[in-house]
């Protein structure tokens, strides 16, 4: 008796997730708890492990397909059923996928116009394509506290062909920004919701029905945006051969076209798809994170060939991009340590043009105003001697590292520091609520991470319970994950006290504004050495120091500045006498 492998829940707000890796074939042994593949969503990339013991009997699921929480990607027996999946292991995808298809509309008139589908995505999502009905396209849910999404781009037009998971629009909330992929491959054929309009999560964006079923009513005379199955239609013997050596489910249907384009006398229509992939490449296939790691590794785009769905460019791509780009000027190390200087002065494409607001931007000015408008915001400066504490994390940041594998900053004692300081003076950590102030009986503080999306701030929950260590883990993960854009939108909530490092690009202090409904932020300076009066043997004498200026914003209406001293003093003692050593959680 096999046992199935499902997707198991993976998160809150995550209901799908796309194969990227199988770890095991069939026909292979696995142990209990033993990784079978790898899952990505938008929020994580996880293994999952086997929940049994045996043979992998059957993959249901390839490389590159996206299913639902609870979708069976794997069945494990004995191993007595695993023999007739090896004979004919690339086959099987697709006449498993195929047989959906069949059932649910018997077109075996058209066999070959199915076999693209069928070899790039799920068939059971490619029916109602082949049945000629339309799917609509819903705004799917982003996270718990996301209502709604502002469609920023469409990334296909009405009449243009899609295949499974491929990109269809760009949607903006208040909390991320992503790309919504097609359910089902077929044509595009009407677009409900038109650029800058705002909807609620459920609402159907658009729909997409058959654009087969043209290509076979007019065989000798298709449309351009039919080009794909006239292909498959005039070469069926052609067609399944690649797709088997080449993972049929693993391949997207724009690529398979492509290719059997590029064997058929239709020829001539090839250019006009090239065109359109061309024009659009950067725009339809680059997501956000990507564009952010090709940035930092220096990757040109427009050099890199994707290999996921649709051809997308995905992150194994550009960091193989990147590899290369390094392993190819090394034998030249003088150009390489040259070739640093013209970046700074490099010209932003930005220049002398026109852009819109996104979603996000949009959301930061309003609250920014708002609460500008409604509350009366000051701003307090002390500066701090941070001598002690620069030696104290020269001392241990090896060790540190070596142990936690976190490197050790500055951030994480400003943090420990503050939250202690909140705890003593919980007035800088309250809210108010019409009239009442409101004491809340944690410290959830929120860290401004710097995006190309714009200023993020997702919140380390209780952190008063937490060591520096902890403390350090938790904002390096966070922070990575903010930029990366697989941040869960309740990690972006319920934060009372926010700390704003923006220091880290050189700033000595600024006066950060304070977003409701917290009622306090900390901007932390740039450390810098210069010369500082000090005490030694009752004399006073001058010596090069650390110092850091440390600016806290507050809310006046129930802040005063007594408060915000009494506050800012806490910090600063606790951070002069730097005695951290039995906070460090090592």
């Amino acid at each position: 008796m096999s046992t199935s492998v499902v997707l198991p829940a993976l998160g809150e707000s995550v209901t799908e997730g796309t194969v990227t890796r199988w770890l095991k074939q069939v026909g292979d042994t696995v142990q209990e708890d033993e990784g079978l593949l790898e899952i990505s969503t938008d929020k994580v990339d996880t293994e999952i492990p086997s929940p049994v013991s045996g043979v992998i009997e059957e993959i249901l699921v390839q490389e590159d397909e996206t299913v639902e929480v609870g979708a069976v990607l794997a069945k494990i027996g004995d191993g007595s059923g695993a023999g007739s999946s090896d004979d004919a292991p690339q086959a099987a995808p697709a006449e498993q996928e195929s047989a959906p298809v069949e059932e649910a509309a018997p077109a075996e008139s058209a066999p070959a116009e199915q076999a693209a589908p069928a070899a790039s995505a799920p068939a059971e999502q490619s029916a109602p394509a082949a049945d000629g009905d339309s799917t609509e396209v819903k705004l799917p849910e982003l996270g718990e506290s996301v209502t709604e999404g502002t469609v920023t781009r469409w990334l296909k037009a009405v009449g243009d062909d899609v295949a499974v998971d491929e990109p269809l629009l760009e949607i903006s909330t208040d909390k991320v920004d992503t790309e919504i992929p097609s359910p089902v491959a077929g044509t595009l054929q009407e677009i409900l919701v038109q650029e800058d309009e705002t909807v609620n999560v459920g609402a159907a964006l658009a729909r997409i029905g058959s654009g087969a079923a043209p290509a076979a009513a007019q065989p000798e005379a298709p449309a351009p945006s039919e080009a794909p199955a006239q292909p498959a239609a005039a070469k069926p013997a052609e067609q399944p051969a690649p797709a088997a050596d080449e993972k049929p489910a693993e391949q997207p249907a724009p690529v398979a076209e492509e290719k059997a384009a590029a064997a058929a006398p239709a020829a001539a229509e090839k250019p006009a798809e090239q065109a359109s992939a061309s024009s659009n490449d950067d725009i339809t296939y680059v997501t956000p994170l990507v564009r952010r790691l090709a940035q930092q590794q220096g990757v040109d785009l427009a050099s890199v060939t994707g290999s996921g769905v649709g051809g997308r460019i995905r992150k194994e791509d550009v960091l193989k991009a990147a590899e290369a780009a390094k392993s190819a000027p090394a034998a030249s190390s003088a150009p390489a340590a040259a070739a640093p200087a013209p970046a700074p002065v490099e010209v932003s494409p930005l220049r002398g043009t026109t852009q819109k607001m996104s979603r996000l931007r949009k959301v930061i000015a309003e609250r920014a105003v708002a609460s500008m408008q409604a509350t009366a915001q000051l701003t307090t400066v002390v500066e701090v001697d941070v001598t002690k504490l620069s030696a104290l994390r020269d001392r241990v940041k090896g060790e540190f590292q070596q142990k936690t594998g976190d490197k050790l900053s500055f951030l994480p004692f400003f943090a420990i520091a503050a939250v202690e300081a909140l705890k003593a003076f919980p007035i800088i950590n309250s809210t108010v609520e019409g009239d009442e102030i409101v004491y809340p009986a944690h410290e959830n503080v929120s860290i401004a991470v710097d995006t190309e999306r714009g200023l993020l701030t997702p919140v380390v929950k209780d952190a008063g319970e937490k060591n520096i260590a902890q403390l350090a883990r938790e904002i390096a993960d966070l922070a990575a994950r903010t930029r990366d854009n697989k941040l869960k939108p309740d990690e972006l909530a319920g934060g009372t006290f926010t700390l704003t490092n923006t220091g880290s690009r050189g700033a000595l202090f600024d006066t950060p504004i304070v977003f409701l409904p917290q009622s306090a932020i900390l901007g932390l300076g740039a450390v810098v050495k210069k010369p500082g009066v000090v005490t030694v043997d009752g004399k006073e004498a001058i010596q090069v120091r650390s110092y850091v200026y440390l600016a806290l914003s507050y809310d006046h209406r129930i802040i005063d500045g007594a408060d915000a001293a009494r506050f800012l003093g806490a910090v600063k003692a606790r951070l002069e006498a730097s005695q951290f050593e039995g906070d460090l959680g090592i």
